[in-house]
């Protein structure tokens, strides 16, 4: 983890359950440590509240049942590494792409750094979850403006109006390129995790688990659009789960003449992912 990632040295129980009661009935010991089951729905969104109450100030925030429950600690790394991007720059604006019911990059990133957000997504029922977060916890208010992408064949296209000045936009884009490959996916870290209950928290709507093409090919699209407001936006990000994407991402970027790539590594446990990030302007940080 990113070393100013205050979850890198694990979770204080005590300071959690003390803020949100319900989950000490969830906490368990395991290996002589406090957890939580990770395969139960319920205990990951009560861990979820717990940390969003204890660190980032959101004393109400919840999600509709069958979306996915974000990891906090991966999403504020993300973060963390965006900010180092950012260097000394004051007054920053992001651009989140599919911030799901959650909107948890954008609350995270008022919360911790003080930024503003542009959100979008393309579902309807997301955006009124998040709507509802941002509505419920006052320091969010006017910081986080909600947009509904209506045409799911663009990503920044009528989403990036003229007069905007955004310093960097990000994204967790579909990992996989069918409904079948995503349910493999699942089947195989319940294997590897050796858990029995098939529900788990990483279950997910269908526009968050996959698209056609996958990974690549969203964010393939994501670059070819970018090249429209290269003079709008200081750096493009995205996470990039497969290795296997990157050069050929990158391939794509240096074709439209953008000044730098960077790929950033992020190991969160045995998990290693990485952001791609690029600009078109010169002297950035």
């Amino acid at each position: 983890m990113h070393p100013k990632n205050k979850h890198k040295d694990g979770y204080d129980f005590n300071l959690l359950v003390s803020g949100c009661p319900e989950l000490k009935g969830r906490v368990i010991e395991k290996f002589g440590k406090s957890t939580i089951d990770f395969s139960d729905p319920l205990s990951v969104k009560l861990l979820n509240k717990a940390l969003l109450k204890a660190h980032y100030q959101i004393h109400d925030w919840d999600i509709p049942e069958g979306f996915l429950c974000p990891p906090i600690p991966g999403r504020i790394d993300y973060l963390y590494h965006l900010s180092d991007l950012m260097g000394d720059k004051k007054s920053i604006k992001g651009l989140d792409i599919g911030t799901g019911p959650s909107c948890i990059y954008p609350i995270l990133g008022v919360s911790e750094f003080r930024w503003t957000f542009i959100a979008t997504d393309i579902n309807e029922r997301a955006l009124a979850s998040s709507s509802r977060i941002i509505e419920k916890n006052n320091h969010l208010n006017g910081q986080i403006e909600l947009r509904h992408q209506k045409d799911n064949r663009f990503i920044f296209k009528n989403i990036i109006n003229k007069n905007d000045k955004i310093d960097f936009t990000m994204c967790n884009p579909p990992f996989h390129a069918s409904a079948e490959e995503a349910k493999a996916g699942a089947l195989k870290k319940i294997r590897n995790l050796k858990l029995k209950n098939e529900k788990l928290n990483f279950g997910g709507m269908p526009h968050e688990l996959w698209c056609p093409g996958g990974e690549r090919a969203f964010v393939t699209q994501m670059i070819k659009e970018s090249s429209d407001y290269r003079d709008q936006v200081g750096w493009f990000t995205s996470l990039i789960s497969k290795a296997e994407n990157v050069k050929p991402l990158i391939k794509i970027i240096h074709e439209l003449n953008a000044s730098e790539v960077r790929v950033i590594e992020m190991k969160l446990g045995q998990k290693v992912s990485r952001i791609l990030a690029w600009t078109y302007q010169k002297n950035r940080n």
